[in-house]
């Protein structure tokens, strides 16, 4: 299970292990947490007080702070996994669900005629559809687009990365993700 690192203005930093968290906690440097605990660390006994010492992780926690910030990009790392789930596993040719291992990343304008690899440039075709349009533009190909491309949000790009989110950190997501985002159902 991965923690879900803030900075203290509460934008999403990255997924931290369990492990991380606890450095984090036990070098003060939590500013404030969403959640119930979800992980416990237990570690040796206090020789002041005779307890055993522990960390009680949750899943959402605020880093005091800079932290290096990948916020500021403009926009999120393009890679096929995140776009196959951003488009639902859908292609956008023929409509029909496939499996990772069945779709391609296809360039709306082929890299070929000087398309970029870009969110706004990429959907998720089925190969069958791919390959029949080619390196031709899609109406040239006579196939229309069934949906748009659009550039991910950050807290978006949290939840395409493919983690096992747990409830509180994806309704915390899920509350920054526009409501016309496919991720909301």
């Amino acid at each position: 299970m991965d923690v879900l690192q803030l900075d203290i203005c509460g934008r999403p930093q990255a997924w931290i292990t369990t492990k991380e968290a606890a450095v984090i906690y036990a070098s003060d440097g939590v500013a404030w947490t969403l959640g119930q605990p979800c992980h416990v660390l237990r570690g040796g006994m206090q020789r002041r007080t005779g307890l055993q010492s522990r960390i009680e992780v949750h899943p959402i926690i605020a880093v005091r702070g800079a932290i290096p910030s990948r916020a500021w990009r403009q926009a999120p790392a393009l890679s096929n996994p995140k776009l196959f789930v951003r488009d639902r596993h859908l292609c956008a040719y023929c409509g029909h669900h496939f499996h990772a291992d069945d779709l391609t990343r296809e360039h709306i304008v082929p890299t070929s005629r000087g398309g970029a690899d870009s969110w706004m440039n990429c959907i998720t075709a089925c190969r069958s559809c791919n390959g029949r349009k080619g390196s031709r533009m899609p109406e040239e190909a006579h196939m229309s687009l069934l949906y748009l491309p659009y550039v991910p949000s950050l807290h978006e790009d949290m939840i395409l990365r493919g983690r096992r989110i747990l409830a509180d950190q994806m309704e915390f997501l899920l509350a920054s993700v526009p409501r016309n985002s496919r991720l909301h159902g």
